[in-house]
């Protein structure tokens, strides 16, 4: 369907164009927590940023993997919302073998490190004893702010799913 490959491009723009990613966990009492976390793409189904393991949305990860992410321009005025929204599961990576991977996806991302205050992280910055931790979420599902509304014509947002 062209409506879909042009949903698809859409969200595909707003990943590209967007550094911070809003990152929803909860604790495993259901407790919801959420975090603006600088990321690094992958094929637009893995997305990979650094935390420190006792941050709370760590903890979260580390009790209950399942997480929501949403990637967003924060700037545009009230009816001009883009946005993409995603069901995933997430992972430190510190034991994992995409370890390595990860660790040259993120930095790829942030290649001036001056222009985004975050410095170069290499494996070693990432692994214990160091402060941060490389995480992983893998989507199971993608969805876009459908710019056509409704399909049945009513008011308000409507979440399109999309295949990216």
């Amino acid at each position: 369907m062209a409506e879909d490959r042009d949903l698809g491009a859409m969200a595909r723009e707003i990943v590209d164009a967007n550094l911070f990613m809003t990152l929803a966990t909860a604790d495993s009492d259901g407790r919801p927590w959420a975090s603006p976390v600088y990321f690094s793409p992958a094929d637009y189904r893995e997305f990979f940023w650094i935390s420190e393991p006792g941050a709370r949305h760590s903890r979260n990860i580390a009790a209950r993997p399942e997480v929501s992410i949403v990637i967003f321009d924060s700037q545009v005025l009230p009816g001009g919302a883009r946005a993409v929204y995603m069901d995933a599961h997430a992972v430190e990576l510190t034991d994992d073998p995409g370890f390595e991977r990860g660790v040259e996806l993120f930095n790829a991302r942030f290649p001036d490190p001056e222009n985004h205050n975050l410095g170069h992280y290499p494996a070693e910055k990432m692994r214990p004893p160091a402060a941060h931790r490389l995480y992983r979420a893998t989507a199971t599902g993608h969805f876009v702010l459908d710019p056509a509304g409704h399909p049945d014509g009513s008011a308000g947002d409507h979440r399109a799913p999309v295949d990216l």
